[in-house]
């Protein structure tokens, strides 16, 4: 992690920017690298990936589909909504079932979706699209999925795991309980007054893969500096946030990193993510290995469909993990 005291292209006001933790997939995974990623997840939870093997030409098309979708007026977009108890669908300043808003409209679709998930878009897409839209989501979450895997694994080796799939597995689980993302941020038309695109919060799941186009508008929280960061965009690049649920594997070595969303600028913002989810029944719990001699686990098991309630009855800023830390429960 490196702060630098010169003008951030995202946040101009602060004259500083931030160089996050970089790690490049096409550099062999030796020991010192593997030991600078596992640095990373305990100073930040974030880290950036270069040379990540995604096909460009996937990116592109997905991205084109989104921003297809997003240009459709209000009406035709409200029709893909959520149809309860399915959380699935399209979502507009609304977020979550709590009372957060933002300045934004989403697409939240189930990571290991069905031809039936897609029916709703058939209205908005013209003949095959819908389908089509389908088959490139498809292939991109393939290729993050893969990527995330790759990373944990590399996690796993750097922490002396003995399972070098004792992260990934949960991913590679058919019955995985994962994510996908597309939040579009429109303009601001408020004078340049910063609005809130998206509230602070941690990401529950275990691991989240973030690419957005070239517009600001992410912001991490630095605990050493007790403040906001602006991280440049760059939309060749992947974003890696480590969620609350590896946090609890890792017994509180990991950081589950605070972020959030600004929406303060002329350009629209597009970004996908894809949220790698535990099987619902999987009970998380740190992982043996991490704790040695007289340190004890400093969170109670509680299982993926159990957590997830809590986070859904949550607000987005709320610390989901104190109603599991085992010291604020005694």
């Amino acid at each position: 992690m490196v702060v630098q005291s010169k003008t951030c292209p995202c946040n101009p006001i602060t004259e500083q920017t931030f160089i996050p933790p970089l790690l490049d997939l096409a550099q062999p995974p030796d020991e010192a690298r593997r030991a600078a990623l596992v640095r990373a997840c305990e100073d930040l939870g974030f880290f950036k990936v270069i040379n990540h093997g995604v096909p460009l030409h996937v990116i592109q098309s997905l991205e084109s589909h989104a921003k297809a979708f997003f240009s459709h007026p209000q009406s035709h977009k409200s029709q893909a909504s959520p149809t309860p108890p399915d959380p699935f669908g399209y979502g507009h300043k609304s977020i979550g079932l709590n009372g957060d808003v933002g300045w934004l409209e989403y697409l939240l679709l189930n990571a290991n979706s069905s031809p039936d998930d897609y029916r709703k878009f058939s209205p908005i897409f013209p003949a095959d699209a819908a389908r089509h839209f389908r088959g490139v989501v498809n292939e991109y979450i393939g290729a993050v999925k893969k990527m995330a895997c790759e990373i944990l694994e590399m996690l796993a080796e750097g922490l002396k795991v003995e399972e070098r799939d004792a992260f990934s597995k949960l991913l590679m689980d058919e019955q995985n309980d994962s994510v996908f993302r597309l939040n579009h941020y429109p303009p601001s038309s408020d004078g340049g007054e910063e609005l809130i695109g998206f509230g602070e919060h941690t990401d529950p799941q275990i691991i989240s893969v973030l690419r957005s186009n070239d517009t600001c508008g992410l912001q991490i929280f630095l605990n050493d500096h007790h403040r906001w960061i602006s991280i440049p965009p760059d939309h060749n690049s992947f974003f890696i946030n480590v969620g609350d649920s590896l946090q609890v594997m890792t017994n509180g070595r990991f950081k589950s990193v605070r972020h959030r969303v600004v929406a303060n600028g002329a350009k629209s913002r597009v970004s996908m993510i894809y949220f790698g989810g535990p099987p619902l029944s999987e009970k998380i719990a740190p992982l043996p290995s991490l704790i040695k001699g007289d340190d004890d686990s400093l969170y109670k098991e509680f299982t993926w469909f159990e957590y997830k309630k809590t986070a859904y009855k949550s607000r987005l800023a709320d610390n989901r993990l104190g109603l599991f830390e085992k010291i604020a429960a005694s």
